[in-house]
C-alpha cells in the first residue's frame, strides 16, 4: 500500500511540476500589399505554454510621400493559438489582437486603437534559431486614411 501512495504521489508531483514558459523574439522584414506595396520592418517578443501564447510586437510600415502612401507604426499585444510540438520541425499558429497605431502622411497623422487577425507558421533551422512566415489583417479604428492594412513578413526568430 504504502509503495502505491508513493507511486500515485510521484506521478502527481511530475503532473503538478510548472514547465517553464517558452519565449522567442523575432526580428523581420516585409511587404505590405494594401494600400500600395510598401516596405514593413519590425520585431516581436513573446512567449507560450503549450498552446497558448501572448506576443507583443512593434512594426514601421514605410511612408513614400512622393506616391502618396502613408507611413504606418503599430504596437499590439496579440494571443496565439499554436501547434503544440513541431511535426519536422514546423509548427503552425493563428493570432488575435489589438493595440495602437499611427498613420501619418506627409502632416496628416491620425492616432487611434487597432485590431489584428493573422497566422503563420515557424520553421526550425539549427538549435533554438528559427524562420518565422507571419500574414496579418489590421483594421484600424478613428478617422485614417487607410482603414484596412495587410502584412506579410519573414523572420528570424530565436528561442529561448
Amino acid at each position: 500500500m504504502a509503495r502505491q501512495l508513493a507511486v500515485v504521489v510521484a506521478v502527481l508531483a511530475i503532473l503538478a511540476w510548472p514547465r517553464p514558459a517558452l519565449a522567442d523574439i523575432t526580428a523581420f522584414l516585409g511587404l505590405s500589399p494594401s494600400p500600395e506595396r510598401h516596405f514593413a520592418r519590425g520585431f516581436a517578443i513573446g512567449f507560450g505554454v503549450l498552446v497558448i501564447g501572448f506576443e507583443f510586437e512593434y512594426a514601421n510600415l514605410s511612408e513614400d510621400e512622393l506616391e502618396g502612401v502613408p507611413g504606418l507604426q503599430t504596437g499590439s499585444g496579440n494571443v496565439l493559438l499554436q501547434t503544440p510540438i513541431e511535426v519536422s520541425g514546423v509548427s503552425f499558429y493563428g493570432t488575435v489582437g489589438a493595440g495602437a497605431y499611427r498613420e501619418r502622411l506627409v502632416t496628416r497623422q491620425e492616432t487611434h486603437v487597432s485590431s489584428n487577425l493573422g497566422g503563420g507558421v515557424k520553421f526550425r533551422l539549427a538549435g533554438p534559431l528559427r524562420a518565422r512566415a507571419d500574414y496579418r489583417v489590421f483594421r484600424l479604428q478613428g478617422d485614417p486614411l487607410h482603414k484596412t492594412y495587410q502584412r506579410f513578413y519573414i523572420g528570424a526568430n530565436l528561442a529561448f
